[in-house]
């Protein structure tokens, strides 16, 4: 396990809707004054992913670059409006990493690029793996490592599976297993069945889940309006639940009977005990979007392999981990974002084997 420096919130944010609530309304309005670095030089540009799915980027090569960072958000945006993803894209350039941002599947640029829906990971790991490829084409230097928040932090470890599986087939893809450093994921989704099961019937989470089911169904919009036939607008329309927005939409084209099927097969939790290239998992007990339950399963798969440095809070909310004035002092970060900063320590450590 690394060593870390410990986190440390104001005693209001403490509680994890509150955290999560905070940060996500301060953050969107204020992230750019909390850091100096400017906005990379970001070349937009499409690259192919799998299947030959188009996917907009945004790509960015520093001078001497020392490896490349590939990554997204979560379950709905897009990369104009995604300011946690753009924040840590800024600091990890400032840094010397290359760095590809890019709209997954059905969302953003990429929806109007293909009417391809989302399948929680099971094709968009591969993504990140021709991502790498195309960006080695490009010039980003390789040690490429996959990151990834929320739902994005899924599709990050399931990125790490097709890593395994992609290079070690027959395809000459460009790059090598030993081209991909790793993956870090800041509350990855591990476990969608007994997750939104739990959110639904949370005083709090119910809430949360009716924001997220209508920004689903304006994502649907979209990709109807861009690719007219491509998807029945009444099938949109029953889809008042995340849980139907996948059973009207998304698991018929995927072949799967049903939406727990679907679910099942796309949890990231069974990746774990088998995951081969180092990946950082931060992660807080008190995120209201997960079931408690699987805290210990994070722990004992976690334990189980070696590749895996946990990094288990007991506060943080979801993707919130803001930190006070006191916990920046205490961890000697520049600026509030405690779990940024863990991933681009981390991501050092590893880079120069410390």
């Amino acid at each position: 396990m690394m060593c870390h420096a410990p986190y440390n919130p104001a005693r209001l944010l403490q509680n994890g809707v509150a955290m999560t609530v905070y940060t996500a309304l301060w953050g969107s309005r204020y992230w750019e004054s909390t850091i100096q670095h400017p906005e990379p030089p970001y070349h937009k540009t499409v690259l192919t992913g799998g299947q030959g799915v188009p996917i907009f980027c945004w790509v960015a090569i520093p001078e001497k670059a020392h490896g490349t960072i590939i990554g997204t958000y979560g379950i709905t945006g897009e990369l104009g409006q995604e300011w946690n993803l753009r924040l840590f894209g800024r600091k990890a350039y400032a840094q010397g990493y290359a760095v590809v941002l890019f709209d997954w599947r059905a969302h953003g640029k990429t929806a109007e690029l293909s009417p391809t829906l989302t399948s929680d990971g099971l094709y968009e790991g591969e993504d990140f793996v021709r991502l790498a490829a195309a960006a080695a084409s490009m010039g980003c230097p390789k040690q490429f490592w996959f990151v990834g928040f929320s739902l994005g932090g899924q599709l990050a470890l399931w990125g790490l599976k097709a890593a395994v599986e992609l290079t070690g087939g027959d395809e000459d893809l460009g790059i090598q297993f030993s081209d991909i450093g790793g993956g870090a994921v800041i509350c990855p989704n591990l476990d969608s069945v007994r997750s939104l099961s739990y959110l639904v019937k949370d005083p709090f989470g119910k809430y949360f889940e009716a924001g997220i089911t209508r920004n689903l169904k304006e994502l649907a919009w979209r990709i109807h309006d861009a690719h007219p036939g491509s998807i029945d607008p009444e099938a949109i329309k029953r889809a008042n639940s995340i849980w139907n927005f996948d059973k009207e939409l998304v698991i018929e084209r995927l072949g799967f009977p049903t939406v727990e099927a679907y679910y099942q097969a796309s949890s990231a939790l069974p990746l774990l005990p088998h995951l081969s290239k180092p990946t950082l998992i931060i992660y807080a007990a008190d995120d209201p979007f997960f079931h408690p339950a699987l805290i210990p399963e994070l722990k004992a798969a976690s334990n189980g392999n070696p590749m895996i440095d946990l990094l288990l809070t007991r506060y943080g909310g979801h993707i919130g981990y803001l930190n006070s004035k006191a916990g920046q002092r205490q961890a000697q970060d520049p600026d509030p974002w405690w779990a940024w900063n863990r991933v681009l320590q981390w991501l050092e450590q590893k880079r120069t084997g410390q």
